[in-house]
């Protein structure tokens, strides 16, 4: 059943999902939206694997254990790291389970910082934009994998 999870990775100020700038980020927590993703997963006969988590080694950590587990893909909304870190890039060329860049905002429409992403450098594909919903956007791209 490995390869019917999805890992969903969560990364820095995620947790502040609702009541963090929701101008930008929507007012859904991110219970509420993994709670759909869930929902909208089980037609497709994939079990989610959300987690969420501020440190950067702890979501590298959670690529290997993606790759160990035989994960389907992963669902990775990086957050800031998206703009900074070659370790999550090199993470993400080291294991073979395909990983979906997610972003709730559009981060070219953004401040000039944010234009860059190693992240979806090194990722199968990017969703962004839409916001909670780029998550099931995610999901349905990688329902197709």
């Amino acid at each position: 059943m490995a390869d019917k999870t999805i890992f969903v990775l969560n990364g820095p100020n995620l947790n502040l999902l609702g009541t963090r700038e929701p101008e930008v980020y929507g007012h859904e927590t991110l219970d509420d939206i993994m709670a759909r993703l869930s929902a909208a997963a089980a037609p497709h006969g994939f079990a989610i694997d959300a987690r969420q988590s501020n440190h950067e080694g702890t979501l590298v950590d959670w690529l290997h254990a993606a790759q160990a587990a035989g994960a389907h893909c992963v669902l990775l909304n990086a957050g800031a790291y998206t703009h900074t870190s070659v370790a999550l890039h090199d993470a993400i060329r080291s294991i073979t389970v395909p990983v979906i860049e997610v972003h709730l905002s559009n981060p070219h429409l953004r401040e000039e910082f944010r234009h860059q992403s190693f992240v979806g450098m090194a990722a199968k594909g990017t969703v962004c934009g839409f916001g909670a919903d780029s998550y099931l956007v995610a999901l349905d791209a990688a329902a197709r994998l």
